[in-house]
């Protein structure tokens, strides 16, 4: 299994806690967040992942080099923000697998990553986006789903318990390929949320530890209860 992780957000709301290094290299009990993630994909049977770099990006890449104990890592580099939609099709290029995985680099989901290949294989649909219950939506959304399959996303103004986009894809690595897309956009507003009767993302339902770390109260958070998963 393949992997794109996005890491060239500029954490601009983490800023006041962390400073000097970029979100995933954020400090969770003094190692940088990044390595929980990556220890819990080769957990999960992960080889290869891109790291798709931006701001400040040498910080990533002089830590983590080409090696992360047995995950080999490439990287995707953007010179000027190209937003989510962006960055994913330009580490999509460099991808090998014609199925690839996309996580955010500051969000930890404790998914079953074969379970969700087998299910996007099963159901030969062309994507699939995990999703989770919360009792609170305010802070990312909501997504509406029936039958197992996404019928909308809303990014504003939703309130109580539902299920919430998760940050984690399985693509096809082709599917960004289309002439209408401008060089910067939203993968989420700008092409998922226009295009959802077309795209038909199926849901995948996790159950597992969840946590962004991208606000400060959640942060601190994650210094906490962030698992272990040497």
């Amino acid at each position: 299994m393949e992997a794109i992780i996005l890491a060239g957000g500029f954490g601009s709301r983490l800023r006041t806690l962390v400073p000097d290094v970029p979100k995933p290299l954020a400090p969770i009990r003094s190692r940088p967040f990044l390595e929980y993630l990556l220890d819990y994909l080769i957990l999960e049977g992960f080889q290869q992942i891109i790291v798709a770099v931006g701001d400040r990006a040498d910080s990533i890449i002089g830590h983590f080099k080409a090696q992360y104990r047995t995950l080999a890592i490439r990287y995707s580099r953007e010179t000027s923000p190209l937003g989510t939609g962006g960055a994913i099709r330009c580490a999509l290029k460099a991808a090998r697998s014609e199925n690839v995985f996309v996580l955010n680099g500051d969000t930890f989901a404790q998914i079953d990553y074969r379970r969700m290949l087998s299910q996007q294989q099963e159901t030969a649909t062309s994507m699939t986006m995990a999703v989770k219950y919360v009792e609170d939506v305010s802070r990312y959304g909501r997504v509406e789903i029936c039958r197992g399959q996404v019928k909308s996303l809303e990014f504003d103004g939703s309130l109580g318990g539902g299920y919430i986009n998760a940050g984690v894809y399985l693509l096809p690595r082709r599917i960004l390929e289309h002439d209408d897309l401008p060089e910067i956009f939203s993968f989420e507003r700008d092409f998922l949320a226009p295009r959802i009767q077309h795209v038909r993302p199926r849901a995948f339902v996790m159950s597992g530890y969840f946590i962004d770390i991208g606000v400060p109260r959640d942060y601190q958070r994650a210094q906490k209860e962030l698992p272990e998963w040497k």
